[in-house]
């Protein structure tokens, strides 16, 4: 049972209409062999290159591309129903695929440096280790780099990575004086340090990244928080929040496909001890009907907030805050409330739900994973009451 919006969305037309692509997949048939292959991803600690040229093949990577290089800058609240769909099949593919957005940061980079980047095309996967920041040595033309960067989700499948460097951006101080860079680079310049040992999400192979004193020009770094050079809807939609967004999705789908799980378990599976079935408990019923309520709830308000922004920004306004402030309000509520919601379907799931081949241990630990993510912590709430109550965030950037 599925209970997610069934109509097609202009992303599954395109991927399965496309005339540009020749060899393009239908969504659904990626779908199901990520179902399939979900074990693999797992045991690999990471999505492998032949799955991420399928899933190019079904337009995911060209999500956040700019149509004027070929690409499709989908509405994000468009996107964020694919990620929910993979998901459901598997909660490691869906934060891979979750970098289909992130191309909206390579916006920010000069035009003639986006150019070479897609100049094979518009699919191109873009992943980051941004964290911690390492300093960056000035010279002629660029920086001279090195250090170690954690949790790069996706590198192994990625085209061009970015890590993060401190120093004052290319023409010196001004409002961007102070603001982390990010440096990017072809993927085979950079070393993967293969050390991904994680409780859930071990599929998305999110390793450290190492560089010994390689030179990037200034053309290929960009401010991160600085504004896109493409003149088009999706550029000026706020970036963190749609990475905040991409990020709740998966959580959103992880929940549904717990909810779905745990009805087809109620009324035919056998209890060990011989009681009544799950669906002959009142307090099943019960709290079955509740979760079904919390999740239709925060998944509305997600999905509201985002299309109510992207209203305004393709009417060519500018987002305000307090608009801006309900994407990131949204997103990590329903990550936390898709979160309780796996937990209580495990919980309600019995003994059953303990072993590996129950699907609703994996849904526990990737759904936690998920709402660690520091664009969707606690912090958020206090932000987003700050903005409510007329002050000034004490978190920043925020929103």
């Amino acid at each position: 049972m599925n209970l997610i919006d069934t109509e097609p969305s202009a992303f599954q037309t395109n991927a399965s209409m496309s005339e540009t692509t020749g060899d393009a997949l239908d969504l659904d048939t990626v779908i199901a062999e990520i179902a399939a292959r979900r074990d693999e991803f797992d045991a690999l600690s990471h999505v492998p290159r032949d799955m991420i040229a399928k899933m190019k093949r079904a337009r995911i990577f060209r999500a956040s591309t700019p149509k004027r290089f070929g690409g499709d800058a989908l509405p994000p609240h468009e996107f964020l129903r694919v990620l929910e769909r993979i998901a459901i099949a598997d909660g490691s593919a869906a934060w891979v695929a979750a970098f289909g957005s992130a191309n909206v940061y390579l916006a920010a980079l000069p035009l003639e440096t986006q150019r070479r980047i897609y100049a094979d095309g518009p699919d191109q996967v873009f992943a980051g280790g941004l964290y911690p920041l390492q300093p960056a040595t000035p010279e002629p033309g660029g920086w001279r780099v090195s250090g170690q960067w954690h949790f790069a989700s996706g590198c192994k499948g990625a085209d061009w990575i970015g890590v993060g460097i401190g120093g004052t951006p290319p023409g010196g101080p001004g409002p961007n004086a102070g603001k982390p860079l990010t440096a990017v680079f072809p993927a085979s310049e950079v070393e993967i340090v293969d050390n991904w040992n994680v409780v859930g999400m071990q599929g998305t192979g999110s390793h450290d990244l190492r560089l010994r004193g390689q030179y990037v020009a200034d053309a290929w770094t960009f401010v991160r928080g600085g504004g896109a050079l493409v003149d088009e809807p999706l550029y000026r939609y706020p970036a963190v929040s749609y990475q905040a967004e991409v990020h709740a999705a998966v959580n959103v789908g992880l929940a549904r496909a717990a909810l779905d799980l745990l009805a087809e378990m109620s009324g035919g599976t056998k209890t060990t001890t011989g009681a009544p079935r799950l669906a002959d408990r009142a307090y099943f019923r019960i709290e079955l009907g509740k979760a079904e309520a919390q999740w239709r709830s925060a998944r509305a308000f997600f999905y509201e907030a985002a299309e109510s922004a992207w209203d305004t920004v393709v009417a060519g306004d500018p987002l305000a805050p307090a608009a801006a402030n309900l994407l990131r309000l949204s997103a990590t509520h329903a990550a936390h409330v898709s979160a309780d919601v796996v937990q209580l379907a495990y919980r309600l799931g019995g003994i059953a739900a303990i072993y590996r081949g129950n699907r609703l241990q994996q849904f526990v630990r990737d759904a936690m994973v998920v709402t660690q993510h520091g664009f969707l912590g606690e912090a958020t709430y206090d932000g987003a009451g700050a903005i409510f109550a007329g002050i000034a965030p004490a978190i920043t950037p925020y929103p």
